[in-house]
């Protein structure tokens, strides 16, 4: 074949141009883009490796700008929290100043202003907010979280930061740990508030007169004679005639009743170890502390901690005439002490109107409780939980939370009331833990003024409700099945029977909207009927409420109690309570914080160094219990603000983790596809060189003449 020109030219200059040319296109388009390749036909594999590290950083941005995010949420309740502690100890030092008992009115009430002052100032750091979002308010961050009487009115969710693929962390502190959150290492302490002095120093037995001295606090080292007092100078060291009747309730939820038995000369501190064997100790083992306060008042500490199930309540009865061969004082319900005398001074003085001059009755526990009407006795005092729900305007509030047993978390409407009574006895047939075979007593009036009287009976059968309307202490006058919510609809079985059903049946009967048939249909009709008039619901703290809805001022009443309350011919206790005079709390594992704060301030408002049932606030802690709640708080403040660090610095480091990897994901994905335009320079001036010399050799050889190239 014959080599034509046009075959050289083409062999020479047509390929190799085009490939030149599109090699510097090439590399000129990576000069001008900084990129080696901008479409996935440049090439495949790089392309998808880009897209990978491209989606990789989007992610890490995410984290960082969520993180940052969450930080500063973090950073400023970090802030605010720091001003907290601040706060709180400064109102430590003053309650510490109020305790010294130097003080004149004046100087009191410039010490309560001051805190006062400080609290209000806890109560706007509680409502801080950041960019228009509430900081302790959970997710409801658009709800302030603290209101003017410091009830909380947030929620308890969190808000999270994203850390990466099903990695969360979270950022905030929800005002329900902050100022409702709870302590399992702190343990529950409990006191009585009536003071109790030396009777014996005070009073001359033969004359029965004052003999006008200092009363002297009751110390543990004195007698139960000097407790309790007598009438002559005979001392009767072989009789125990002195009977305390101990009611209360185990840090495990177990309730119980223990009458003990003592003499003249036993010591106070005899009194205390048997109460500490009612609660369960033995030699080897102690669950609970029982100790005497400065001011003679018992004070239970409980061993465990993280439960706030103790309670406490006792009475103590003697009877200083048994010439009769009778012992007034030594029964089996409390009930009988009722003829009794609680003021000792009215019987020394021969002045006392009981119908039983001899019989002392000596309370250490007082409440502004009353007795609910048709109740089994009349003296407020001695009873622990046969007293009315607390009443304000339109509202009945209980005073006793209930809490679940096995988590010591309050009940909610769907708490089975098996969770939180006390079924450990079972019936009186078995032994088996049941709520079967146990009744309720729900006694008070309806909104319309009207008495009632109610039986509500746990049965495995189907739980039902009875009225006794005559008076006779009869059952009989309608009953009606507590039904439950499946089908088939029947009676719900004992230990299935939920707070909101018993709510159910408070509203029907405090409403007086009862079913007009024993039918599921008409109790479900009673139900709503009764909804329109009024509410009963749990409160945040676990503890019943009632609201008439129709009346400012409402006429109804209501009390609620084991059936066997006040019974002490068995140490069975009551399943479960409502509103009880009871024990002072003085710690607990359970945070109210600004109802805490105000039940310290309160004490120096009212001038009481300890709890004091005859003082201003009966119910008061006084003085010195309320530093040893501030410690408590500042505890739980402490806490908190250390998690609230944690989540600073596990935030912090996840940023700069996601910063580190940012950069080391914009490294690698520039090692895959930008253009090293040193490198790419030089390409282009070899290749621009090499287009050069091809087109001065083809320019030479086109001037080549057919005779030449022959």
């Amino acid at each position: 074949m014959r080599v034509t020109s046009s075959m050289y030219y083409d062999g020479l200059y047509g390929t190799k141009n085009n490939q030149l040319q599109n090699r510097l296109f090439d590399v000129n388009k990576q000069i001008a883009s900084g990129l080696k390749i901008q479409y996935a036909s440049d090439n495949v594999s790089a392309f998808t490796e880009t897209m990978q590290l491209d989606n990789e950083m989007t992610v890490l941005g995410q984290i960082i700008s969520s993180t940052d995010s969450g930080f500063k949420v973090s950073n400023q309740t970090d802030i605010v929290l720091n001003e907290f502690e601040t706060t709180l100890n400064d109102m430590k030092t003053l309650l510490i100043d109020a305790a010294n008992g130097t003080h004149s009115d004046s100087s009191y009430d410039a010490l309560a202003d001051e805190l006062r002052v400080l609290e209000d100032h806890l109560k706007n750091l509680a409502n801080t907010s950041i960019n228009g979002q509430y900081l302790f308010s959970g997710t409801a961050v658009d709800t302030k979280p603290i209101s003017a009487d410091g009830t909380y009115n947030g929620n308890d969710g969190a808000l999270n930061s994203f850390l990466g693929s099903n990695i969360q962390q979270k950022h905030n502190l929800s005002g329900a740990d902050l100022f409702l959150g709870e302590e399992p290492l702190i343990k529950r302490e409990i006191t009585t508030n009536v003071i109790q002095t030396n009777l014996n120093k005070k009073y001359d037995y033969e004359t029965g007169k004052d003999n006008g001295t200092t009363p002297l606090f009751i110390k543990s080292s004195d007698t139960i004679r000097d407790l309790m007092g007598d009438t002559n100078h005979d001392i009767d060291y072989n009789n125990d005639k002195h009977h305390f009747y101990v009611s209360g309730v185990k840090s495990d939820g177990e309730s119980f009743n223990e009458k003990i038995s003592l003499s003249d000369e036993d010591e106070i501190d005899v009194l205390l170890e048997n109460i500490g064997k009612a609660y369960g100790n033995t030699p080897n083992l102690k669950l609970v502390n029982v100790s005497l306060s400065t001011s003679g008042q018992i004070v239970v500490e409980d061993k465990r901690a993280g439960s706030s199930k103790l309670d406490f309540h006792i009475v103590g009865a003697v009877d200083y005439d048994q010439s009769n061969g009778v012992d007034d004082a030594d029964v089996n319900f409390i009930k009988d002490l009722d003829s009794g005398e609680t003021d000792f001074g009215l019987i020394m003085n021969n002045t006392t109107p009981a119908a039983n001059p001899n019989l002392y009755v000596k309370e250490f526990i007082k409440s502004p409780y009353e007795v609910a009407e048709g109740a089994p006795t009349n003296i407020g005092g001695l009873l622990y939980d046969q007293t009315l729900f607390s009443k304000e305007g339109s509202i009945l509030t209980s005073n006793v939370p209930q809490i679940v047993k096995s988590d010591n978390a309050f009940a909610s409407p769907s708490t089975k009331i098996s969770e939180v009574a006390d079924i450990t006895k079972g019936t009186v047939d078995s032994s088996d833990d049941t709520l079967d075979g146990n009744s309720l007593r729900f006694v008070g009036k309806d909104v319309n003024g009207n008495n009632f009287d109610v039986q509500i009976d746990f049965s495995s059968a189907g739980s039902s409700f009875s009225l006794d309307t005559d008076g006779d202490g009869i059952y009989n006058n309608g009953t009606y099945d507590i039904y439950n919510m499946q089908l088939p609809r029947t009676a719900t079985d004992a230990d299935n029977v939920t707070y909101q059903q018993l709510m159910d049946v408070v509203n029907m009967v405090a409403t007086d909207n009862l079913p007009a048939d024993a039918s599921e249909t008409e109790y479900d009709k009673a139900i709503e009927t009764s909804n329109f008039s009024a509410s009963t619901h749990l409160t945040y703290d676990g503890k019943l409420e009632f609201t008439d809805m129709n009346s400012a001022n409402t006429k109804a009443e209501i009390a609620i109690f084991d059936v066997n309350s006040g019974d002490f011919s068995s140490s069975t206790g009551s399943i479960m309570t409502f509103n009880a005079n009871n024990s002072l709390t003085i710690s607990d594992a359970k945070t109210d914080f600004f109802k805490e704060l105000d039940e310290m301030i309160l004490a120096v408002e009212n001038r009481t160094p300890f709890p004091d049932a005859t003082s201003l606030n009966m119910r008061g802690i006084g003085i010195e219990a309320a530093i040893g709640k501030m410690e408590d708080l500042q505890e739980h403040t402490s806490r908190s603000h250390a998690v609230v660090g944690s989540q600073s610095n596990a935030l912090t480091a996840s940023s700069e983790r996601a910063s580190l990897l940012e950069v080391s994901t914009m490294t690698l994905r520039s090692s895959v596809v930008d253009t090293d335009l040193a490198q790419a320079s030089l390409t282009l001036t070899q290749l621009t060189l090499t287009y050069e010399s091809m087109l001065s050799t083809v320019g030479k050889v086109s001037k080549l003449s057919l005779v030449n190239y022959l």
